[in-house]
């Protein structure tokens, strides 16, 4: 396997402060909790003995706060990147914590007809092209080095769903993309041949909302060109 000669991560935002289990969306207005700081502060400290020289963040407060404590160890600007925005959602806005769940509403049935695309928000594919490109621009600023992108568990997940050639098609409650998780791709030129996931501040994370915790299936794995998406 080639040594890479660029490695990009992508990097969730830590914990939010939301009491009333609303799904935040592109909202403004949602920053990290005191322990969604902590989990930054980690992230940062595990990156920033590596060799970053670009950091890019999603323009919503909770992905700026986790930024800030990298770039600022490193003396690098933030630079927003309107591409690795969270992707829309037709439910944005209704709650879904305290034992409410805006799933219930029949009203609200008609948007789930297609989980493939997916019907009730930004398309899948559409993802993909706007953080594929932002991926890559990192990739060209960092090269040599390290870059760092700070984004939301969907938009990271399904970008490398589509490295991976896996399906889109899947669970939320099964991605491994935790809080302040680093997903990384490892270029040799401008091709990913690496896909490796690290989890910096899992023992920050409550038991319960771990979701799919590091396994070792996560560990640098080569990607297969070959592999096509059902």
């Amino acid at each position: 396997m080639a040594t890479p000669d660029t490695v990009v991560h992508l990097v969730r935002h830590g914990e939010v402060h939301n009491p009333s289990g609303v799904l935040y969306g592109r909202r403004d207005g949602f920053h990290l909790s005191d322990r969604g700081q902590q989990m930054a502060q980690r992230v940062g400290e595990y990156l920033a003995e590596r060799d970053v020289t670009v950091v890019r963040s999603s323009p919503l407060e909770r992905a700026r706060e986790t930024a800030a404590p990298l770039a600022e160890t490193l003396g690098l600007e933030v630079g927003i990147d309107e591409r690795v925005l969270e992707s829309s959602n037709v439910f944005e806005g209704h709650q879904f914590g305290k034992g409410r769940n805006a799933l219930r509403n029949p009203l609200l049935w008609r948007h789930l007809w297609n989980p493939f695309r997916p019907s009730w928000g930004e398309p899948y594919a559409q993802i993909v092209a706007r953080m594929m490109a932002a991926v890559h621009d990192v990739r060209r600023d960092a090269a040599g080095h390290e870059g760092v992108i700070v984004s939301h568990q969907l938009p990271i997940w399904t970008t490398r769903l589509h490295v991976e050639g896996r399906s889109f098609l899947h669970d939320p409650r099964k991605r491994h993309c935790t809080l302040c998780s680093v997903t990384s791709f490892h270029f040799v030129g401008d091709r990913i041949t690496q896909v490796s996931y690290a989890e910096p501040a899992i023992d920050l994370i409550p038991a319960g909302d771990r979701g799919a915790p590091f396994s070792a299936g996560d560990a640098p794995e080569e990607v297969k060109p070959e592999g096509k998406r059902p």
